[in-house]
């Protein structure tokens, strides 16, 4: 699995209410939640983000509530992948059921700037920032964990698997 991205960079302890506000969580359709994605963290972002962008953080990405909200409004975005410092233990959990692709790297955060484009390896655990001789490992994806994504999440995971 491998991704190529324009860069949007947000700092530690971003919680699920920055990354889908509670006020919006009167539907779990992913149009409109991708609509108001990152909004209280960026007020912009869900006007500029486009289709294959990779978010990267600091630590604790996506702590605060369980909501699968969450990781489903960065999918819904068009966000290929996050990358952060650290994640939550839920999100880490929930971006996976609902197949967003999550890697851990440490300093990544600091060595990027919005805009900047990286290259991400998922199978190598390999981040490139492009334009610049800055390579970063990652933990590589388990191969259950990238059926999951390959399948687009637990759910439907679980059903290709009953109908194999």
């Amino acid at each position: 699995m491998k991704f190529t991205g324009r860069v949007w960079v947000f700092g530690d302890d971003v919680d699920t209410d920055q990354i889908i506000p509670a006020r919006y969580l009167t539907t779990s359709d992913p149009e409109a939640l991708a609509g108001h994605c990152m909004e209280d963290a960026d007020p912009a972002f869900p006007g500029k983000v486009k289709r294959g962008d990779i978010i990267v953080a600091g630590k604790n990405f996506g702590s605060g509530s369980s909501r699968e909200h969450a990781p489903i409004a960065i999918k819904a975005a068009g966000v290929a992948c996050v990358i952060a410092e650290s994640f939550a233990r839920i999100f880490f959990r929930n971006a996976f059921n609902m197949g967003l692709p999550i890697f851990i790297c440490q300093g990544i955060r600091s060595a990027v700037s919005d805009g900047d484009v990286v290259h991400v390896d998922g199978d190598k655990g390999e981040i490139v920032v492009e334009g610049a001789l800055k390579r970063f490992k990652a933990a590589p994806i388990p191969p259950f964990m990238q059926s999951l994504i390959d399948a687009g999440g637990l759910m439907a995971h679980i059903k290709a698997s009953l109908h194999a």
